[in-house]
């Protein structure tokens, strides 16, 4: 995941609703989630970019680090956040580098519609315990019989991890079928080695390595 570095203002620039953004730190708590995922990425969360608002990111974070734009508080779990300011606190308060993944095309009206009746039903949702995350997954890693796994997205989950969260979005914008649960899906799966598959003839872009201003991710 080397990939062409930019710097954060022109990632701001190019980026769009339901570009892809991935983190990697080295913390006891990052090493972990990418063990139990088994995945090379430890976050994932994507970008919000509607009309004249400031970009933002759609994730879910153990952390309580930015207020809310949604709710306008701050708390941990599902949560939309400014892009930039949520960018600089991971990568300065967390350590992490950072990774932009492009749509080839734009999101229609009609997926900005869905996303944001995604938001009011999700933010807020708690995140789950490690424990809890890594049983999460594997209980997604476990095929669902058809019916239920059509509507897994449609649900309001008791706690949502940042995959599961981007995963169940993409389902209810149209961009990922339905044939997984959205707890089947782990950061990793949004990394381009992972070769996900997307539908209606939209697909994710190599990794952009984006540099902080303070060279943090460099």
């Amino acid at each position: 995941m080397t990939g062409t570095g930019i710097s954060l203002d022109r990632a701001l620039e190019l980026t769009r609703t339901g570009d892809i953004w991935l983190f990697r730190g080295h913390s006891a708590a990052d090493r972990a989630i990418r063990m139990t995922t088994n995945s090379p990425v430890n976050h994932v969360g994507m970008s919000v970019v509607i009309d004249d608002l400031p970009a933002l990111i759609w994730h879910a974070e153990l952390g309580r680090s930015l207020p809310d734009m949604w709710s306008g508080v701050v708390h941990r779990g599902v949560q939309l956040h400014n892009l930039r300011d949520a960018v600089l606190v991971w990568a300065h308060r967390y350590g992490q580098r950072t990774w932009l993944r492009q749509l080839n095309r734009p999101a229609t009206r009609e997926m900005e519609d869905s996303l944001l009746r995604t938001i009011a039903r999700l933010d807020g949702t708690p995140f789950p315990s490690t424990a809890a995350l890594a049983g999460r997954w594997l209980r997604g890693r476990t095929r669902l019989p058809r019916n239920k796994s059509r509507r897994a997205a449609a649900q309001k989950f008791e706690n949502a991890y940042c995959a599961e969260v981007v995963a169940a979005t993409y389902q209810e914008m149209g961009l990922l079928p339905r044939d997984h649960s959205p707890n089947w899906y782990d950061p990793g799966r949004f990394w381009s080695g992972d070769r996900l598959q997307l539908v209606g003839g939209y697909e994710l872009g190599g990794e952009i390595a984006v540099q902080t201003p303070d060279g943090t991710n460099s």
